[in-house]
């Protein structure tokens, strides 16, 4: 079955190649948009048809709405799908395809700004009896608000952005004095990057662990999860290395936790795959950190231990489908890991741009998901991602064994990779017991 004529991708790279796959084998035609600086990306060519939407700079190009609509208009497409990144998670971009009779593939705009505000995703996470970090009750008006709460809350705490996401808008204190000192900076970096200054105060969870839960809910209230994600391995609040199922959890907290997620998917209605964030703190209390209405980067570890194709159940259900598979059906076999492979110094975690020169890869007991092949250039304008690395195997210890193989396989010249801490992490013996905290990478050494 043919769920859409023709899908354009609002995105380059690694998933663009990945949303391109599964259509092709869905029988969809596919558009790519590109800039200027990844005209002879491989995602160009593999696309049935592709349109160039500016120059390198990704707010005159992947940022431009009116760009991407106008290049769906012109080649007929049927709906748009937006990747992670760039325009995925701005509700504007979804109410223009609206506009235009154009289907997104992903939630409604109304569902995405309501998860897109941390302040209000909490509200609506207390609704659905879902805990969420203890902090301040709501926007902080003032410095004279965030002393006053932060004394009742005590230090230390974190100090965020609503609608700040990736790190940024995020600031830990310690004191009053600190509080005092970062205040004005945090809501003037918020305004300055999301055009919106609402704050508000956390408290800080010591020895956190980052595990997230994937969901897919249909237009029928039909909802599921794919089980969870361990994403703890964390270099400045973006992550290195995913791997599922979560080494730390035992089934009753894996049962809690994933029931908590889907009553909060249930109380937003949401639709679409997602992904529900949480952090635990070291006695296994877990809280609801934000939601991401997107496919994730790590999507491919759900995959691995699960047989599915989260790209085709996002099409099926953007096409009016419902849930192909009822939660009792949905069953994880074996344990997966990713690994990011990135163009960046693996100390200092700069970014390192430039022409792959050489980039050998295993064939065998691994997957692939690489935006770029040999001879390519990693361009300066976005992510540095090179590709990401992901094996399975029958249990946890066999899937680092994997990894550690595979990774000693890569052969990478040109520019400077993050390819030797990745074999650094995989031979830790913390990381190889699953004792690992967001601060592993600290741990080591380096900046995190």
């Amino acid at each position: 079955m043919s769920y859409f004529e023709k899908v354009l991708i609002a995105n380059r790279g690694e998933i663009a190649r990945r949303i391109i796959r599964t259509c092709k084998s869905l029988g969809i035609r596919t558009v790519a948009v590109y800039s200027e600086a990844d005209a002879n990306a491989p995602f160009v060519n593999e696309a049935d048809e592709a349109v160039c939407v500016g120059p390198s700079q990704a707010k005159k190009s992947y940022l431009d709405i009116e760009k991407i609509i106008q290049a769906a208009k012109e080649t007929n497409t049927d709906a748009i799908h937006p990747g992670y990144g760039f325009l995925s998670e701005n509700p504007g971009f979804v109410e223009r395809c609206e506009q235009e009779n154009i289907t997104f593939i992903g939630p409604s705009a109304k569902i995405m700004k309501i998860m897109g505000s941390k302040l209000s995703a909490r509200e609506q996470m207390q609704k659905a009896n879902v805990p969420v970090v203890p902090g301040s009750e709501g926007r902080i008006k003032s410095l004279e608000d965030a002393v006053e709460t932060a004394e009742s809350l005590g230090y230390p705490l974190m100090l965020k952005a609503s609608a700040g996401g990736g790190g940024i808008g995020m600031k830990l204190v310690h004191s009053r004095e600190e509080l005092e000192s970062a205040f004005d900076s945090t809501v003037q970096q918020a305004e300055s990057y999301f055009n919106d200054g609402a704050v508000f105060l956390e408290k800080l969870i010591t020895k956190p662990r980052h595990i997230e839960v994937q969901v897919v809910a249909d237009h029928a209230s039909n909802v599921v999860h794919l089980f969870e994600r361990e994403c703890s391995v964390q270099r400045r609040n973006q992550k290195i290395v995913e791997e599922s199922p979560s080494p730390f959890l035992d089934e009753d907290m894996r049962t809690r936790l994933l029931e908590a997620a889907v009553r909060g998917v249930k109380e937003i209605g949401y639709t679409n795959a997602g992904t529900m964030e949480f952090i635990f703190d070291e006695d296994g209390n877990f809280y609801f950190l934000e939601m991401n209405t997107r496919l994730q980067v790590e999507h491919p570890v759900t995959e691995e231990i699960t047989g599915l194709d989260l790209v085709e159940w996002q099409l099926k259900i953007a096409s009016g489908e419902q849930l192909p598979l009822a939660q009792a059906d949905i069953q994880k076999q074996g344990h997966a890991i990713e690994c990011r492979l990135y163009a960046e110094d693996p100390e200092s975690f700069f970014p390192s741009p430039g022409k792959l020169t050489t980039l050998q890869l295993p064939e065998e007991k691994v997957r692939l998901d690489f935006g770029v092949e040999e001879g390519s250039n990693v361009s300066p304008f976005y992510d540095p991602m090179i590709g990401k690395i992901i094996v399975h195997g029958p249990n946890r210890r066999e899937a680092i064994a994997n990894m550690k193989q595979v990774l000693s396989q890569i052969e990478v010249e040109g520019l400077t990779t993050n390819l030797a801490l990745l074999e650094r992490i995989m031979e830790n013996e913390d990381f190889v017991h699953g004792d690992y905290t967001t601060q592993f990478i600290k741990s080591l050494g380096l900046e995190g």
